[in-house]
């Protein structure tokens, strides 16, 4: 698992994953849960889904 995620993606990527937390913890809407996506992968620095896309944001 070689890291794919650079350093705004990354940030970007925990601050939508929190905010989408944050929305369904208010409104009550298990579709909150959908922000743990971008969350794990900006904490982790690695998408899978830019493996078969052979993309990469990170230098």
């Amino acid at each position: 698992m070689k890291a794919n995620v650079g350093g705004i993606d990354r940030a970007l990527r925990i601050i939508v994953g929190l905010a989408v937390i944050g929305w369904g913890i208010y409104a009550k809407n298990w579709l909150g849960a959908i922000g743990a996506i971008p969350l794990v992968t900006g904490l982790i620095g690695w998408c899978p889904l830019y493996v078969p896309l052979k993309f990469s944001t990170k230098k």
